[in-house]
């Protein structure tokens, strides 16, 4: 990772650290410098682990890193770190379990949905792209780590490029990736968070669909605040709007960068920068507030109600008769609604994208007893250096697992197996064992459900 990604990737998570509640044994003052010291150890802690040949490697690393140390500010932020590798590895249960910032209710919280006449729920997947009609730009944000926040998105790119939608932007991506459109895929030097496969297929589908892809990271001002929101936010107007006025976009960012008022960091967000530059009215879809957490005691009381009595199978929002939509906060004009997550083998099904992939089982005897396996699915037409369409960590023992319960853990329950999710198509699968050995290679064909197999 290079220094530049440590500096931006520290200005959000000490953001979010400081966003969490402060312990009561000591002031807040001392807290937060807590977590600064907390914060420098993580950057350095991560380089180093970066340093490791191959991905799981890396996270193997910062496990035991993590395991060293279990102070409450190392734990917070460190966490949060480890949470983001194992959203790379596929491992999206226990990187949510890592990380995640729980959802009290707040005093400018409007009246739930479900008691605010008029407001009925529907899937998110038709309601969000009938908004958007009205807008000229589309907000999503995303908490970096759950990647199921990322997974609506993807979906909903298609209808809006039919909208008219043609330029998309992500908060990830770096400058110097100056190949990435004339490539058509993501590789490990393209951003940070684009390492997680669901990220990927998101700039992936955006360049396949025709978007102009932008990237829009601040390079020049400090690691966060106001000057980092100013700067993306020119970056994205001189891109887009100072040379093509009349330019639909969608962007995507990470938390509060997409809300569009209220005081943020100090100053104001990405979103209210730009809106300054540009006068055109925005679209904010809010998708981090209302998903499940792993302790349900840190789900916002709404989100509870409505699970309880709706018990959506997909994303919903709430509209009311008029058209107008429903949010928790303001600043953001719609929530979006995750519903509890349903595990199948150890992974969760909304992998499938709203049916846009298919489940493929793969078992570890292609490991050859090499544990732990890393899966990787990678579309036939792109290159070696892609971020693969999925990962799937295969092991006798889980990486979640910590080091001091290994010799406790069962490894009685036969071969390890689970399920890549893939778009129908060919892949080449690579079994990796340590120190990024190829165990093993084999070509696939993923089937569409309504084909048959000659």
């Amino acid at each position: 990772m290079s220094r530049r990604h440590v500096a931006i990737i520290s200005g959000c998570t000490l953001w979010l650290a400081l966003a969490s509640t402060a312990s009561r044994a000591q002031s807040a003052a001392e807290w937060q410098a807590l977590q600064a010291a907390a914060a420098a150890k993580s950057d350095k802690l991560m380089a180093e682990a970066g340093a490791h040949k191959g991905l799981m490697d890396q996270y193997v690393a910062m496990r035991q890193a993590y395991a060293s140390d279990n102070s409450p500010a190392f734990r917070l932020i460190f966490g949060q770190y480890v949470s983001w590798y194992q959203s790379f590895l596929g491992d999206y249960p226990d990187a949510m379990k890592s990380f995640s910032i729980a959802q009290p209710p707040q005093p400018d919280d409007n009246p739930s949905p479900l008691t605010e006449g008029g407001y009925v729920a529907k899937p998110a997947v038709t309601a969000i792209p009938e908004l958007a009609k009205s807008y000229r730009i589309v907000l999503f944000n995303e908490a970096h780590n759950i990647a199921l926040t990322r997974s609506l998105t993807v979906q909903l790119l298609d209808v809006l490029h039919k909208e008219g939608f043609n330029y998309f932007a992500a908060e990830t991506l770096v400058q110097s990736d100056t190949k990435l459109a004339s490539r058509g895929y993501p590789t490990d030097d393209s951003g940070f968070y684009t390492g997680e496969p669901i990220y990927a297929e998101m700039v992936r589908t955006a360049l396949k669909l025709g978007f102009k892809v932008i990237a829009y990271e601040a390079t020049s001002s400090a690691g966060s605040g106001d000057a980092r929101e100013a700067e993306q936010a020119r970056r994205i107007y001189e891109q887009v709007f100072e040379h093509d006025p009349n330019a639909r976009l969608v962007i995507n960012a990470g938390y509060e960068h997409t809300v569009k008022s209220g005081a943020y960091l100090g100053g104001r967000s990405m979103a209210e920068h730009l809106y300054t530059l540009t006068r055109v009215p925005m679209l904010s879809v809010e998708q981090t507030m209302m998903y499940p957490h792993p302790m349900e005691h840190d789900d916002h009381p709404y989100y509870t109600a409505v699970m309880k009595k709706l018990r959506p199978d997909a994303p919903i929002a709430f509209v009311d008769t008029t058209g107008k939509p429903w949010s928790l906060r303001p600043g953001y004009d719609v929530n979006v609604f995750f519903p509890p997550e349903q595990i199948v083998r150890g992974r969760p099904t909304w992998l499938s994208l709203g049916a846009l992939r298919h489940a493929h089982r793969v078992d570890a005897d292609n490991c050859h007893a090499h544990y732990p396996c890393l899966v990787e699915a990678r579309y036939s037409d792109e290159g070696p250096d892609a971020i693969p369409a999925d990962r799937l960590l295969l092991d006798q023992v889980p990486l979640s697992v910590s080091e001091s319960h290994i010799a406790m853990y069962s490894s009685t329950q036969g071969t390890p197996s689970g399920d890549l999710y893939l778009r129908p198509g060919k892949y080449e699968l690579n079994f990796i064992g340590d120190k990024d050995r190829i165990l093993h290679k084999e070509e696939i064909v993923v089937l569409d459900t309504h084909e048959k197999p000659n």
